[in-house]
């Protein structure tokens, strides 16, 4: 299916289609929420040096954590969270004294929270979550771990130095390679997977 096609489906449509397997429906949610995440981004950042490497986490840990969207909420809403949250993250690791997070308005007043998924949800995502497995396992040994810690457990990148016993630097520089192989890794596999279903 052509992206512009999955274009055709709402948000909670959309959503569904990915926990039920179909990461390429996630493409159409990127593209149609990213214009207004990069512009939020660019607001609390002052300046575009950080803002693509912050909206690649914050979209990373959408895809991972959809399963946790609770359908009663806008979803702009819910990804503008966390990508608000990934900012505040991102401005305490570099202790800015200039970016004050608590000093961010929250402009959507629909905002979602990340609730915890139901039993019937573990069942919906178990396709998902199965995806997204594999690809952890296809990563390096010595970067899986720091991919589980931040982008599942979300660490912190001083907790994840003080775990680890390695300097801040290393960690941070580490955590953007393996951010890359995993978005590498769901492209190909979506690809894959279209290729399947031609030859299918």
């Amino acid at each position: 299916m052509a992206l512009k096609e999955y274009g055709t489906y709402d948000d909670r449509t959309l959503v569904k289609m990915v926990t039920e397997g179909d990461s390429a429906a996630f493409d159409a949610l990127f593209a149609r929420h990213s214009e207004m995440i990069y512009a939020t981004l660019l607001k609390f950042t002052g300046n575009s040096d950080d803002v693509d490497d912050l909206m690649q986490e914050a979209f990373m840990k959408a895809y991972l954590k959809i399963g946790l969207y609770d359908a009663k909420y806008d979803f702009g809403a819910w990804i503008y969270t966390i990508a608000r949250n990934t900012f505040v993250d991102f401005s305490r690791s570099r202790k800015s004294n200039a970016l004050n997070p608590q000093n961010i308005s929250i402009e959507h007043s629909n905002t979602a929270p990340v609730s915890a998924p139901t039993p019937e949800d573990y069942i919906i995502n178990a396709q998902q979550r199965a995806q997204i497995e594999r690809y952890i396992s296809m990563l390096p040994e010595d970067y899986r771990q720091l991919f589980e810690l931040r982008f599942i457990d979300e660490y912190s990148y001083e907790e994840i130095a003080e775990k680890l016993d390695m300097k801040l630097g290393t960690v941070k520089t580490r955590i953007f390679r393996v951010r890359n192989m995993m978005c590498r890794l769901i492209t190909e596999g979506e690809e894959q997977g279209e290729k399947s279903k031609i030859n299918g």
